[in-house]
């Protein structure tokens, strides 16, 4: 795997598992599925339905998670994305909500210029993933915003 350097984060990227909220999709399915389409995982860190955080990779290594900007991204994948119908839906839990807030919080401080955004915001991304849009959703995270008064 690729060395991810420090200065060269620029983009938090979210993304869904694109599973159903209502079946389970371990850690392990998730790494399993990362090393069978690229080679190796592809997320930084995974958000459990409970809220849990599990970092996969060290964050001086590369993901495989945004063509064309892994050399610049951190990439964060929730469990769920799909309604229980298998249809594109944010099926974040309070829970995951709450854990996505307080890691984004670490890591923009980790990552003073980078941008939070979706999956599917990056160019010629035809996908839903992650079903919401995190460069609003998280608007009071991004850089501009950061050390602003209300």
């Amino acid at each position: 795997m690729k060395e991810l350097k420090h200065d060269s984060v620029k983009l938090l990227v979210i993304h869904c598992s694109a599973t159903r909220c209502n079946r389970p999709f371990s850690v392990e399915s998730l790494i399993a599925t990362g090393i069978a389409r690229f080679g190796q995982p592809s997320y930084h860190y995974y958000i459990r339905r409970n809220g849990a955080v599990v970092p996969i990779l060290p964050e001086n290594l590369r993901g495989a998670h945004a063509r064309h900007y892994n050399s610049s991204s951190i990439g964060i994948c929730y469990e769920g994305g799909l309604n229980e119908n298998g249809r594109s839906a944010d099926t974040r839990t309070e829970a995951q909500k709450a854990a996505m807030f307080a890691l984004l919080k670490d890591l923009t401080a980790e990552y003073p210029d980078a941008r939070i955004i979706g999956h599917r915001e990056l160019p010629h991304v035809a996908k839903d993933c992650p079903c919401f849009i995190p460069s609003t959703y998280y608007a009071s995270l991004q850089p501009e915003n950061r050390n602003s008064k209300p």
